[in-house]
């Protein structure tokens, strides 16, 4: 859609239930993601009351009718997802504004490839509206779904404020209050009773949505100082008598003797946490267009299939406004590869009942939006199909136990025990950990000069490669809070067949392969490349120099940062229209800096910075294995180097 357009949103789409908006967007700056809210106006443009008014610190109207879903990992930076049930919204309610802000100065002028989405309960995506206009404002209504006599539309707004936040709210009737100043928090809503769990019926006749802790009242003001809980990190003092001695934990992965039990306790485990952290059960949910409402889970229910029964791994139930909509879980562990027909049954079967999803849960990855398994098309007509994998689930606990936060303080501790059980070997949930069986001979093909383009155990590796990317960046993002991801350039990347084939002729060419990862406050983007004919690693990054007036106090600002790198750093300089300059070792420059001036005079725009390291030959994550080093290669990297450089405050 362009600016000004607007669109009858059930000409797009005959699925009922509720939909799903997405705000995303790229920072290359690093100066912090832009946060979303949504406004419910009525046929005045302003809100009811305060309780209308959705955004951080208050994730959900009173009604569940819109709600909040929080930040997914997408394959080029993030998104923030909202879930808005447009049946469930008051009948005074006219307009549903989607807006998102930025702090500190920043600008949406800064981010790039603005774009919102709106997808329906099944998934599939109904219309999108990019944004190229965005300049200095600090706040930007997106778009707005309004009532048009007994039918919803969407208007494509792409409007700015210079008011940020605070500005957008007061425009809509809202009275706020920026400052960092704690105020008195609202009574906490009474805990419901929970609703029997003697069947499905049960559920549809007493599940209520959860009540907001704001309740229907109008607070003294909306508080737009940001407020979060997470799980502390201070390490409590251990009383132990002897380092042998371990903490007992809630989910523990002793006894476990072969793939079944790892997979039934893996699930159960995971569904369990679900239904009790309301911010990581919807998390997860969300990804799969589920409904805002209350979450029951079940392990190893039977269900009748030909002449015999079929039992999946679990199932995901959420009751709505007396909808229930539910999933059907598939859980591998280990390298266990999933089933066609195990799946295309489970398919059938929810077919047969109704049920809206099947999910798949494994240490695979998914890319592009495609599914790692192959199956029957025409089953896919009345129930989706999707997948997760054990990294995803990690990286949303981690981003709610460490960053983003959660409401009770058992909450988080729960979440921290479920990360301790899935880091663990013996659980089998640890994410991507072997390049496959293509990896020794594609390898081996290289050192031979025998590879080609047509080789398919090459476009194996390429796909590999690909995974391990996306699960280093999922990985990192859930450790530092920061959205971290592969940059992928649309003409260019956009097509995944078409990025794979050119990985091979990479490696057909050249032996290498590498990525850019896009990581915020770096200075730019990280190059990662791995070169199998001399087993090296390197992770390169270009940062900008210095505003000083000599190129040789532009390259001592620089080594005052680097004085604890490690000494085999390559430094290269970089003047302005040359892609390579005078290059030394961080230890050879720490006596002679003036190795780094280039002899033209020139003035240095920019250095390039490189580590190298060793690259494992085995496919895995043993400790010569290939996974491994390329984790313990970026990890160095960020630690050692991108951690210690500042930017230059004097520009």
């Amino acid at each position: 859609m362009s600016k000004g357009a607007n669109i009858d949103l059930s000409s797009l789409t005959a699925a009922t239930g509720p939909l799903t908006v997405a705000l995303s967007w790229i920072d290359p700056s690093g100066e912090g993601e832009a946060d979303v809210s949504v406004l419910l106006a009525g046929s005045d443009g302003k809100v009811g009351s305060d309780g209308d008014f959705v955004f951080y610190n208050q994730p959900t109207t009173a009604d569940e009718s819109v709600r909040l879903l929080g930040k997914s990992p997408t394959a080029t930076g993030s998104e923030d997802r909202i879930l808005v049930d447009l049946g469930a919204l008051r009948p005074d309610v006219q307009r549903v504004v989607i807006a998102a802000s930025r702090y500190a100065g920043a600008t949406f002028g800064a981010l790039d490839e603005l774009c919102l989405t709106i997808s329906d309960s099944t998934g599939a995506e109904l219309l999108a509206f990019p944004i190229k206009e965005a300049d200095r404002e600090t706040a930007f209504i997106f778009g707005e779904l309004y009532r048009r006599d007994d039918s919803w539309k969407f208007r494509a707004v792409g409007q700015g404020y210079a008011s940020g936040l605070a500005g957008l709210a007061a425009d809509f009737g809202i009275s706020v209050d920026d400052s960092e100043e704690e105020q008195p928090e609202p009574a906490p809503a009474q805990p419901a009773e929970p609703p029997p769990t003697d069947g499905p019926d049960a559920i549809a006749d007493h599940a209520a949505p959860e009540v907001s802790p704001t309740g229907g009242k109008r607070p003294q003001r909306v508080r737009t100082a940001k407020k979060k809980v997470t799980a502390p990190k201070a390490a409590k003092v251990s009383l132990a008598e002897h380092p042998s001695w371990q903490h007992a934990r809630l989910f523990p992965v002793t006894g476990l003797r072969n793939d079944q039990e790892r997979e039934a306790r893996a699930t159960a485990t995971l569904l369990a946490v679900m239904a009790q952290v309301p911010e990581f059960g919807r998390r997860l949910t969300a990804r799969f267009n589920a409904p805002a409402g209350t979450i029951q889970t079940f392990a190893e229910a039977s269900f009748k299939h030909g002449d015999g029964k079929v039992r999946p791994d679990g199932v995901v139930r959420v009751a709505r406004a007396g909808r229930i909509w539910t999933a059907l879980i598939e859980t591998k562990t280990g390298g266990n590869p999933l089933k066609a027909d195990q799946v295309e049954a489970y398919l059938q079967v929810a077919a047969r009942h109704g049920y809206e999803t099947v999910i798949t849960l494994s240490n695979d990855l998914a890319l592009s939006n495609e599914h790692p398994l192959q199956v029957d098309k025409r089953l896919l007509r009345k129930v989706a199909l999707r997948h997760l994998s054990w990294a995803e689930v990690a990286h949303e606990a981690d981003m709610l136990c460490h960053h983003d936060g959660v409401a009770n303080p058992v909450h988080a501790w729960l979440l921290s025990e479920l990360l301790h059980y899935l880091r663990q070997d013996n659980a089998g949930c640890q994410g991507f950990r072997d390049m496959g069986a293509a990896w020794v001979p594609v390898r081996n093909a290289i050192t031979a000069g025998t590879l080609r383009l047509g080789d398919r155990r090459a476009m194996q590796v390429a796909e590999s490669w690909e995974k391990l990317i996306r699960q280093l960046c999922l990985r990192l993002s859930g450790q530092t809070g920061l959205t971290i991801a592969p940059v992928l350039r649309k003409r260019r990347d956009g097509d995944a067949s078409v990025r794979r084939l050119q990985t091979v002729t990479s490696l057909v060419e050249t032996g290498r392969m590498s990525a850019e990862i896009r990581i915020p406050n770096a200075g730019g983007p990280v190059l990662l490349e791995a070169d199998l004919r001399t087993g090296q690693i390197e992770t390169t990054v270009e940062i900008p120099a210095a505003a000083r007036a000599r190129s040789l106090t532009r390259v001592q600002w620089l080594l005052r940062q680097l004085d604890q790198a490690p000494p085999e750093l390559r430094i290269e300089a970089l003047t302005a229209g040359h892609n390579t300059g005078p290059c030394d070792l961080l230890k050879n420059l720490i006596a002679e800096p003036g190795l780094l001036v280039p002899d033209d005079g020139g003035q240095i725009t920019s250095f390039r910075l490189t580590l190298a390291s060793s690259m494992g030959t085995k496919r895995g994550i043993e400790e010569t294995g290939f996974v491994r080093s390329i984790d313990l290669a970026m990890d160095r990297f960020y630690q050692e180097i991108l951690l210690v450089l500042k930017p230059d405050t004097t520009q």
